[in-house]
């Protein structure tokens, strides 16, 4: 029998709308808390709030959204979401919102 032909999965890619911004995690720096080399130029503290901390785990050179913080500078900030897979990093890299991060990859 001939296996028909497999279609391109459809994926959901979640973009920065807003105050969002993305980033790149450079270090790790303990507890919730990391540094993030931002789109926007950037590099800004970030921590994983309290409703995500055990929802997240973020490692070194993983693609994250962040939100900056609105009180106490614009070198904080938290982190939103976290891409997961290959696929959405290579759609964002397509639709050309990583530009200023692709020599790093």
């Amino acid at each position: 029998m001939a296996q028909a032909p497999e279609e391109p999965q459809l994926i959901r890619v979640r973009i920065p709308k807003g105050k969002e911004i993305l980033g790149v995690v450079e270090q790790r720096l303990g507890g919730s808390r990391m540094r993030v080399q931002c789109l926007d130029g950037k590099e800004r503290i970030c921590r994983i709030p309290g409703r995500l901390r055990r929802a997240l785990w973020v490692r070194e050179k993983d693609i994250v959204i962040i939100e900056p913080w609105e009180l106490g500078g614009d070198d904080k900030a938290d982190v939103v979401y976290k891409y997961r897979t290959k696929a959405e990093v290579a759609f964002l890299k397509k639709k050309g919102l990583l530009k200023n991060l692709e020599d790093e990859f």
